[in-house]
């Protein structure tokens, strides 16, 4: 039989709207090659178990085969216990047929250790067990009845003014943004927004010895060298950036909430950098990176305000509702606002246009805001038992950043961290060692202190698993800890 490749489609009324797909291939007469085919999808698990059948007719019709070659076909099968067949449910898959699970892939250099349950304290992923459907679907509801008919058209490369108007009351009201719409441009997180800063700025660009390694290498896979400035409770050491010749085109900075350190940028510091960038002709990069989220002191406000002329800042829902809704913003200088248009291209392609609309109703309703007030004292708890559960087990152990944001970070004795890390695997707790998050040229930084940690992320876990997440990570801890501020 001459080889041959038919996708079948069934009718809706008759099949249920079942599609499928069959490689009819190789020797033999059609019923042999069709019972071949379909034991196959079957054995590769492409059909799973439960899945319903077309009926003999329609698939005789659109395979251009006998109705009794089918019917042949599925008796065959249904005979070896691939398929069952009972009067009113027509022709299944039958349950027993599922293949074998493959075994979990385990990461490289993990501990092996079966049977125990993975617990997670990774870093930087809100509780998706929270996210607001109800209140996200009534804002869709309301959201696509209001829009335009140009919101189903090609996208303004901008984004939707609806969300810019939103975004332009919500910063200003929250984090002290000054702004316009029109200097807003829409992107899809704060990964999307480097690239194009990237693209558009290019050079040299200062960015904090500790920080994402993730975004140091968009940095420098846009072109741009990366040069690390040191670190310590007040964030940032900007005065550093004097020190570089020739002065770097940008510096990148988590000025609320420093990542993964802690701490809040200090006001003189504030004032330092966009003075600097005043005298060099440079771009602060503003990264709001967990902004929303603060416990134990007041809202910090946007360097932004201090020069909406030098400095861009940064923020997305990534920590506040989803990272799986593609969307962020850009709070641009004036002279930035068309060459990264022109950098992102002339229709939007990275965040839909739907989520947007819902994203602003969502805002400008109030459900935004209550959200966050939500979340806010749903971490501030998790933060609590965080801190109480080391003080029962380690009390000893320092402890910081903690008045803001969704982890803390937990000071080892040197040359400890890789020892807790292991016994995590062991543990079957997921967590990261402060020292991955240090710039590899940081080593001999004027004021670097030799730090090992764990940066220990509370969000993630369900209220089920996080106690024991928790007992996990205290049995991980060396005895012997620097002393609690």
């Amino acid at each position: 039989m001459a080889e041959s490749r038919v996708n079948s489609w069934t009718d809706t009324a008759e099949a249920l709207g079942a599609d499928l797909h069959l490689e009819l291939a190789g020797p033999g007469s059609r019923r042999a090659v069709l019972t071949r085919a379909l034991r196959e999808a079957v054995q590769s698990g492409r059909l799973a178990p439960g899945t319903r059948l077309p009926p003999y007719r329609s698939l005789a019709a659109d395979l251009r085969v006998a109705r009794n070659t089918v019917a042949d076909a599925y008796a065959e099968l249904v005979a070896e216990g691939w398929l069952t067949a009972r009067q009113g449910s027509g022709t299944r898959v039958a349950e027993r047929a599922a293949p074998p699970a493959p075994p979990p892939r385990r990461r490289p250099g993990a501990a092996a250790h079966p049977d125990r349950p993975a617990l997670d304290l990774v870093q930087g992923r809100p509780d998706p067990s929270a996210f607001p459907r109800a209140g996200w679907l009534a804002a869709a509801r309301r959201a696509l009845t209001a829009a335009p008919h140009d919101a189903f058209g090609p996208g303004d490369p901008r984004g939707r003014a609806e969300l810019r108007q939103a975004l332009a009351g919500y910063l200003a009201r929250v984090r002290g943004v000054r702004t316009c719409p029109e200097r807003i441009v829409l992107c899809s997180g704060a990964a999307h927004a480097l690239r194009l800063l990237a693209d558009v700025v290019g050079g040299r660009w200062a960015v904090e010895a500790y920080g994402l390694p993730f975004h140091r290498g968009l940095l420098e896979a846009g072109g741009a060298a990366t040069l690390p400035l040191p670190v310590d409770d007040g964030g940032a050491v900007v005065e550093e950036l004097a020190g570089h010749s020739p002065a770097p085109d940008a510096v990148l900075l988590t000025p609320a909430h420093q990542f993964p350190t802690g701490g809040p940028l200090l006001p003189e510091r504030r004032t330092a950098v966009v003075e600097w960038a005043r005298a060099a002709g440079g771009l602060v990069v503003e990264d709001d990176y967990d902004g929303e989220f603060r416990y134990d002191r007041q809202p910090v406000g946007a360097v932004q305000s201090l020069d909406p002329e030098r400095v861009a800042f940064l923020g997305s829902v990534s920590k506040s509702l989803s990272p799986t809704l593609r969307i962020g913003w850009m709070v641009l200088p004036g002279h930035l606002v068309d060459e990264v248009v022109a950098a992102k291209g002339e229709r939007e392609q990275w965040s839909s246009a739907t989520e947007q609309l819902t994203l602003a109703e969502f805002v400008v309703s109030g459900a935004y805001d209550r959200h966050v007030r939500r979340m806010r004292q749903r971490y501030r708890r998790r933060r609590d038992q965080l801190t109480a559960t080391l003080a029962e087990h380690a009390p000893r152990m320092r402890v910081s950043g903690i008045a803001a944001g969704l982890h803390a970070v937990l000071e080892l004795p040197p040359g400890t961290e890789r020892t807790a890390l292991k016994a995590a695997a062991w543990q079957g707790l997921a967590v990261e060692g402060l020292s991955g998050y240090l710039h590899p040229a940081a080593a001999g930084l004027r004021g670097r202190r030799e730090r090992d940690g764990l940066v220990v992320g509370y969000a993630t876990p369900p209220e089920s698993r996080y106690g024991a997440a928790l007992q996990a990570l205290c049995r991980v801890l060396p005895s012997e800890t620097p002393e609690n501020h």
